[in-house]
C-alpha cells in the first residue's frame, strides 16, 4: 500500500480531533501541578495516534463493506480502499498491525503508572472499536455524539493530564483482601472537566455536522443518527448551543481559578466561530461547509492551549 493511500485510508487529517484534547490535558497537568513525565507522553501519544487511526480504517471499510448506495459526492472519493482499489487483505493487515502497535504501547503506559490507566484504556479501546464495529456500531446510533465528545473530549483530556500526576491521587483504585478500593479527589476531577468542555463541545458538533449532511444518504444506507431523530432544524440548533456552552463554561473555568486569566481571551474567538456557524445554518454540505465544525474545534481550543501557556510561565515565574 502506498504512503498516499495509507494516509487517506486513516483520514490523518482528521488525527488533530484527538491531538487536540491530548495537548490540552497535557498543558493543564503541568499548568496546575507542575509536572511533565516524558516517558509516558510518548507511550501515550503513540497509542493514542495508532489507535484513532485504527478506528477511522475500520470505519472505512465497514463503510466500504456495508454501503448501500455505492455513487454520489463520498464514496468514490473520499473512502480510499475504492478510490485507490485497495485490496482488503492490505487494508485488514494495516488494521491489525496498527491496533497491535496501539495495544502494546498501552500496555506499557499502564505498566509505567497504574491500574486506573487500563481501566480506562480498555474502556477507550472497547467504546473506539464499538463505534465502528459490531451488529449496531455507536456511530449509526443517535448516541454517537454523545460518545465521540466525551470520549474524545473529556477521557483523553483527562488521560494526558493524568499520566503526569498518577501518583498524585486523583483517582485512584487498589485490590487488597478481597476488597476493590476507588478513590477519586471530586474537585480535581470535576476541574479537568471543565477544561474539557469545550473538547467535548466541539468534538461532538464534529459528529453532528457530519450526521446533519449526511441526513439522506444515512436513511439510505439505514444509520439512524441523531439528526434524523431531532430532525434537522433541531440539529442545527443544537450545534449552536454547544459552541456557546463551551463558551459559558470558560468564563466558570476562569472564575474558579482552574484556567488563567489569560484564557479569557478565548472568548474573542467566539466572532470568527459565530461566523462559521452562521456558514453552515446557510447550507449543510459534507463537501462545502462540514469543514467549518473542524475548524471551531481548532480555534476554540488551540486559543484555549496558547492562553494555558503565559499561565505556565507565570507559575514558573512565581
Amino acid at each position: 500500500m502506498k504512503v498516499k493511500s495509507f494516509l487517506k485510508l486513516v483520514e490523518i487529517q482528521t488525527k488533530l480531533a484527538s491531538v487536540t484534547p491530548f495537548t490540552l490535558g497535557t498543558l493543564y497537568a503541568y499548568f496546575r501541578f507542575g509536572k511533565f513525565h516524558f516517558l509516558n507522553f510518548i507511550l501515550m501519544f503513540v497509542s493514542l495516534l495508532t489507535f484513532d487511526m485504527t478506528t477511522t480504517a475500520i470505519n472505512n471499510y465497514l463503510d466500504y463493506k456495508k454501503a448501500q448506495k455505492k455513487e454520489g459526492f463520498g464514496y468514490e472519493v473520499y473512502n480510499a480502499i475504492v478510490r485507490d482499489n485497495l485490496k482488503e487483505s492490505s487494508v485488514l493487515t494495516v488494521i491489525f498491525s496498527l491496533l497491535s502497535i496501539a495495544i502494546v504501547f498501552g500496555i506499557l503506559l499502564f505498566l509505567n503508572t497504574n491500574y486506573v490507566i487500563l481501566v480506562l484504556g480498555i474502556i477507550s479501546f472497547s467504546i473506539g472499536i464499538l463505534y465502528t464495529f459490531g451488529p449496531v456500531p455507536i456511530s449509526r446510533t443517535p448516541t454517537g455524539e454523545i460518545f465521540s465528545g466525551l470520549t474524545m473530549g473529556f477521557v483523553i483530556t483527562f488521560l494526558a493530564c493524568y499520566i503526569h500526576v498518577y501518583d498524585q491521587n486523583i483517582v485512584t483504585l487498589a485490590y487488597q483482601n478481597g476488597f476493590l478500593n476507588l478513590s477519586i479527589n471530586l474537585p480535581e476531577c470535576l476541574y479537568i472537566f471543565l477544561v474539557s468542555v469545550p473538547a467535548v463541545c466541539g468534538i461532538a458538533n464534529i459528529m453532528l455536522a457530519n450526521n446533519i449532511c449526511d441526513i439522506e444518504d444515512d436513511i439510505e444506507n439505514k444509520r439512524y443518527t441523531l439528526p434524523i431523530y431531532i430532525g434537522k432544524d433541531n440539529g442545527l440548533k443544537l450545534f449552536r448551543a454547544l459552541y456557546l456552552i463551551s463558551f459559558v463554561d470558560l468564563v466558570v473555568a476562569v472564575l474558579l481559578g482552574v484556567l488563567p486569566l489569560w484564557s479569557l481571551l478565548v472568548l474573542l474567538t467566539f466572532i470568527p466561530v459565530h461566523k462559521n456557524i452562521k456558514i453552515f445554518f446557510k447550507e449543510q454540505s459534507k463537501k462545502d461547509t462540514f469543514v467549518v465544525a473542524v475548524k471551531n474545534l481548532m480555534i476554540i481550543n488551540w486559543a484555549l492551549i496558547v492562553t494555558i501557556v503565559p499561565g505556565i510561565i507565570g507559575n514558573l515565574l512565581s
